[in-house]
């Protein structure tokens, strides 16, 4: 697999662990169906797409970038969705995460450019 689509499954992974989590609340501890089953099937593809991730990419760097990006767009879902607001700290604390992915894909020879 090439460098290129390990990172296409890392991405379509965190796109579907931010649907899994968008609807884990809409789930309500698991008392409505719909969203539960959303949540289950969002989870289950973005680890099988994990696991595809980490045949090239080191589980440390892949890891980062699947938390770094997935707390920045869960939050953003939760803003848009929820209505939950985020305050400056939290949007500063989110700017230094995506710093963190940047400078983490830029600069690192862990990645294997």
């Amino acid at each position: 697999m090439s460098l290129a689509l390990a990172y296409t499954y890392l991405i379509v992974a965190i796109v579907a662990e931010v649907i899994g989590t968008t609807a884990l609340k809409a789930s309500a501890g698991f008392t409505r169906l719909w969203p539960s089953l959303l949540t289950a099937a969002s989870y289950a593809l973005a680890f099988y797409l994990l696991a595809l991730t980490l045949r090239v990419l080191p589980t440390g760097i892949a890891y980062a970038i699947w938390s770094g990006v997935g707390i920045v767009l869960v939050s953003l879902a939760s803003w848009f969705v929820y209505r939950q607001a985020l305050d400056f700290a939290a949007m500063l604390g989110m700017g230094l995460i995506i710093a963190g992915v940047v400078v983490l894909n830029l600069f690192s020879k862990s990645v294997g450019h």
